[in-house]
């Protein structure tokens, strides 16, 4: 027996107080020779204990159990690390796939010596599926939506977080693109890696090859010393390609040399270079109508289409606006030392009648607004965007609101109390006071001009 747990086999009862144990446990020294292996381990993953003792566990798995979250892939850690707790899918014995809660630790002897490390892991397969089953999962990897078309898509990311294939997601503007992208790099086993997003459309035509292959020195004028791209920085992690339709057809033929070889040469290099990165690509276009146009090659199409993920406008999963609006209101408690109002239900019901054309991105940037605007502790129908209430019958007087508590006093004229309440609250901001007022800019800058008192109180902030 190794080192590792030889001072603790000594008791007779060890094995037993393993397996005994609701969670896998496994232990490794650090040239990953595995030490400990019990029976819920053996259960989760389909290997024995006999089959796995003493031997590498790279080998014994067929490569990292931890696939790219293993911090030994490269030799022993410099230094020993401390808990890391991640989500992690795996590939059982039997070719299964299962979803895991893992926490890994160092094992420090009495000498502060690193002798290995302990990790134990939770099988959330069953719990996952039936959650799945049920549509009652309402948040996966920072994604909220219970409607039947997210649980959906939360089925596709576990799906194809276990797999290195590229991913193209698509949907309109404002439908979280990048959220899922990141969700899948996270859950897999690209998730200690970086996370690197770029905006093909944002990137000037002359330097996007640069941006995203990196150069030489001397490549081009202004290139004084050799410089990275974007996919050497997301090398053992997930390069997020937004807005692809919009690359150069150039740009195009290079991404998908890579896409096929697995390497590239840097602007003005020969030397190839090879990566590790997963390419998940996302556009707010149909790429197949850019292929008829002539826009988008076809073979880099059915490249990056190898897994579609279409993800719904918001118009088409309203019973979810309520779900992310307490969501946005909870964000917004967290940044504010204020209090945060609630939603009325004549709100949430305007809300549910619009046809939110920005998606989930401008459900967000209403509830901002109506927090600001909002005076009492609810957020009225009055308190919501113009173009939201356009066409709907609201009253926005001031004289109709209910009296708000330990807020701004409702008061149909300006006084110096309310003022003060209104720029304290946006911070100074005066067109901001204005809607909390409910008053014109012009109004308030002819208030603040014709009270020297109250002009002084606003530029102190």
């Amino acid at each position: 027996m190794t080192n590792l747990i030889q001072p603790i086999l000594d008791h007779n009862n060890l094995n037993l107080v393993l397996d005994s144990l609701k969670l896998g446990i496994i232990c490794h020294t650090p040239e990953r020779i595995i030490t400990v292996f019990n029976k819920e381990a053996e259960r989760i993953t389909g290997y024995l204990k006999k089959e796995v003792i003493g031997n590498d566990c790279h080998r014994v798995f067929q490569a990292p159990f931890c696939g790219g979250k293993c911090s030994f892939c490269d030799g022993v850690p410099q230094f020993p690390f401390g808990a890391k707790e991640y989500p992690l899918n795996i590939i059982t014995k039997d070719g299964s796939t299962r979803q895991l809660e893992m926490t890994v630790s160092a094992i420090i002897n009495h000498d502060n010596v690193f002798k290995g490390v302990l990790a134990s892991f939770r099988d959330v397969t069953e719990t996952f599926n039936l959650s799945l089953k049920a549509e009652n999962l309402s948040n996966f990897a920072g994604i909220i939506g219970k409607h039947k078309l997210m649980q959906d898509i939360f089925r596709q990311i576990r799906d194809v977080a276990l797999y290195n294939y590229p991913v193209h997601v698509s949907g309109d503007t404002g439908t979280g693109k990048e959220r899922v992208a990141y969700a899948i790099h996270d859950i897999s086993s690209y998730g200690t890696g970086a996370f690197v997003p770029v905006n093909c459309g944002a990137i000037p035509e002359g330097i996007v090859e640069s941006e995203l292959f990196g150069h030489v020195k001397g490549a081009f004028s202004g290139a004084i010393k050799e410089r990275k791209g974007r996919f050497e920085l997301a090398d053992k992690g997930t390069l997020f390609l937004d807005e692809v339709a919009e690359l150069p057809l150039k740009t195009q033929v290079k991404l998908l040399r890579f896409l096929q070889e697995g390497s590239f040469e840097k602007v003005g290099g020969e030397k190839k270079v090879s990566v590790n990165t997963r390419i998940i690509s996302a556009s707010n276009q149909n790429l197949k109508e850019e292929v008829t146009a002539g826009r988008f090659r076809e073979d880099l199409f059915y490249r990056l289409n190898v897994i579609p993920i279409h993800l719904p406008p918001l118009r088409k999963r309203k019973s979810d606006i309520h779900l992310l609006a307490a969501h946005f209101l909870k964000e917004a408690e967290q940044e504010s030392s204020n209090a945060v109002p609630k939603l009325a239900n004549e709100a949430i019901d305007i809300m549910l009648d619009y046809h939110w054309p920005g998606n989930v991105r401008e459900l967000k940037n209403v509830i901002q607004f109506s927090v600001v605007r909002s005076r009492g502790n609810e957020i009225l129908p009055s308190d919501l965007p113009m173009e939201i209430t356009q066409g709907k019958d609201i009253d926005i007087q001031l004289s109709d609101r209910p009296e708000p508590q330990e807020t701004i006093p409702a008061r149909s004229k300006l006084d110096i109390d309310s003022v003060k309440a209104a720029i304290k609250k946006t911070g100074g901001n005066k067109s901001k006071a204005a809607r909390v007022l409910g008053v014109g800019r012009a109004t308030l800058y002819r208030y603040l001009a014709q009270n020297e008192k109250i002009k002084n109180y606003v530029d102190q902030f």
